[in-house]
């Protein structure tokens, strides 16, 4: 890998229920590229349909595609499953990273990498990382009200993740996503503003 690998991105990370996609959306429609690390993620997940049947057993797969909803259930609550799915799927997620990243370097404009797992998984070595910031208390009601789950659900699947208020310490930007869609709005424009 040379050093001009990810010399115009900005890994942008968030938390479960902070608006991330949201922020994406708006990234996009301001023209900015966005490689996407969970779409690249399903994508590799069908492909690897046999392997995934072999792994985890045949009801995981329906006509050559994963069902996602059914394998997250051994996966979220199983570490030994979550360690096996990451070593076949992260470094194939990266060679599609790398593989986008450089086309997008070439033309010498930021551009953003979607990785919600940024801090956790340190897999990436972006010099510059984006922040989608929501205060945890707003992330529990959010995440209660998409998922239609209890509090102690909401909480159990965010404490997968690191603690907001530590990705925002790590973070060289942040946009505050903690009021409404105007008001994040105007935070991407500022962003837009900083990094240009």
């Amino acid at each position: 890998m040379t050093n001009d690998l990810f010399k115009n991105a900005i890994a942008l990370t968030g938390g479960i229920s902070t608006g991330k996609s949201t922020a994406c959306q708006l990234f996009e429609q301001n023209g900015f590229v966005i490689i996407d690390a969970d779409k690249i993620a399903h994508i590799l997940l069908d492909e690897n349909s046999d392997k995934i049947s072999k792994m985890f057993g045949e009801q995981y797969v329906q006509d050559g595609k994963v069902i996602r909803k059914e394998l997250g259930k051994i996966i979220f609550s199983n570490e030994k499953n979550k360690l096996q799915l990451e070593a076949l799927l992260h470094p194939l997620i990266k060679e599609e990273v790398i593989k986008e990243a450089k086309i997008n370097d070439v033309i010498n404009k930021p551009y953003f990498i979607d990785l919600p797992l940024f801090f956790e998984k340190t897999h990436y070595n972006i010099p510059k990382c984006l922040l989608v910031y929501t205060p945890a208390y707003i992330q529990v009601q959010r995440l209660m009200k998409r998922d239609n789950i209890t509090e102690e659900e909401a909480r159990l699947k965010m404490s997968n993740q690191m603690d907001i208020e530590e990705k925002r310490h790590l973070a060289h930007l942040v946009i505050d996503n903690s009021k409404d869609l105007n008001h994040l709005e105007r935070e991407v424009k500022r962003i837009i503003g900083e990094i240009i």
